[in-house]
C-alpha cells in the first residue's frame, strides 16, 4: 500500500527546495570576485568568437 503523504506539506517542500535551489545559484553569480567574473566573460567572450570563425558562410 502507498505511503500517505500531506499535500500541503509535499507541496510546501518542494517550494521550498526550488527557494533553496534559486538562492544557491544567486550566490554562486552574486558571490564572485570581480576577477571570477572577469574570467567567466573573457570565457563566454572566446567561445562565442570560436563558433563565430567557425561558422559557415551561406552562398
Amino acid at each position: 500500500m502507498a505511503e500517505i503523504i500531506n499535500l500541503r506539506q509535499a507541496r510546501k517542500a518542494r517550494a521550498r527546495d526550488a527557494q533553496a535551489a534559486q538562492a544557491n545559484a544567486n550566490r554562486a553569480r552574486h558571490g564572485a570576485t570581480k576577477a571570477e567574473r572577469k574570467l567567466a566573460q573573457d570565457e563566454a567572450d572566446r567561445t562565442a568568437r570560436t563558433l563565430d570563425h567557425a561558422r559557415r558562410e551561406d552562398s
